[in-house]
């Protein structure tokens, strides 16, 4: 195949049961503060004592510093947003709300340096079959435009429904799917060989409850969906990469070229449509909402009450 080696249909099933199991336990998890408490305080607590140092230990796939700072800063952002959401006049407070956009800009600039780090990497490197080359380059410069493209924080609202979701009108389907395209990327330059889970269906388990569930909430899908997936991938390595169900990189560089250019591609794409919107309408991105005329923020608006 192009982007992996053969998919047996046991595989394309755990595929699903990934991706089924990331979207349940989410779910549940957002609309139970006590349960979000115990899955992103208590639990890795306990695996950072009694488990993480004995399966992700040096030479290990998740041995890595990405993959540390990754678990607990998706777990930062998890808590973070937990105390948003639950916390009386947290989501009132303008400076509390710059947390989430500095906490998604950290988790995409600590990609962006490993993408460049890769570049000069070839071969097996802590575990992982390693491609490096222009593509790195070309994704991390993707990375930078989704940063700076992030606006509209100030206007993070706490739903007024039961499960008091964080949602961010501003935060649209566009900047979405742009991020989409370049983390699967990042996954497929940097760990290839785990992008068949860690790529398209951790990705695809947040895109779908932002789009279809709950509107608006696609940051908190994705901290949640990232937490869980890191914690298990932390405590059990050789799912992805030495298991029956695990799926191969082709390792092909036409296949690394092509998804860094789509990714390239759609960044700029919004990086142009957003600057664009900018100064039409003589907004400043590090305070006001950008998308406020589009149907797409009025529905997220709306749907906050």
């Amino acid at each position: 195949m192009f982007l992996f080696e053969s998919i047996p249909w046991y595989s394309a099933l755990m595929w699903l049961v990934v991706l089924a199991g990331l979207m349940f336990v989410n779910e549940i998890a957002r609309k139970s503060k006590w349960l979000s408490i115990i899955l992103f305080i208590v639990v890795p607590i306990v695996l950072t004592i009694a488990v993480w140092p004995n399966t992700a230990g040096e030479g290990s796939s998740t041995g890595t510093w990405f993959h540390w700072v990754k678990v607990y800063s998706a777990l930062a952002g998890c808590i973070g947003f937990m105390a948003i959401r639950y916390v009386k006049g947290w989501d009132k407070n303008k400076y509390i709300l710059m947390f989430p956009a500095i906490i998604l800009a950290v988790n995409i600039l600590e990609a962006v340096i490993r993408d460049f780090q890769v570049y000069s990497l070839q071969g097996m490197v802590d575990g992982v079959m390693m491609v490096g080359g222009p593509w790195n380059i070309m994704n991390g410069i993707a990375g930078i435009l989704n940063i700076i493209t992030i606006s509209g924080w100030m206007g993070i609202v706490i739903s007024k429904d039961k499960s008091k979701d964080m949602l961010w009108p501003d935060q649209l389907w566009f900047w979405i799917i742009a991020y989409d395209i370049w983390n699967f990327a990042y996954v497929y330059n940097a760990v290839s060989d785990h992008s068949f889970y860690a790529g398209a269906a951790l990705l695809i388990s947040c895109t779908i409850p932002a789009f279809f569930f709950k509107k608006g909430a696609w940051l908190q899908h994705r901290a949640q969906t990232l937490a869980i997936w890191m914690m298990f991938t932390m405590s059990f390595p050789a799912f992805v990469g030495e298991s029956k169900f695990s799926v191969q990189s082709s390792h092909s560089e036409t296949a690394l070229w092509i998804v860094s250019a789509l990714s390239l591609a759609a960044n700029i794409a919004v990086f142009g449509y957003h600057f664009y919107k900018i100064i039409k309408h003589k907004r400043n991105p590090l305070k006001d909402e950008v998308y406020t005329d589009l149907a797409a923020y009025k529905a997220i608006a709306e749907g906050a009450n």
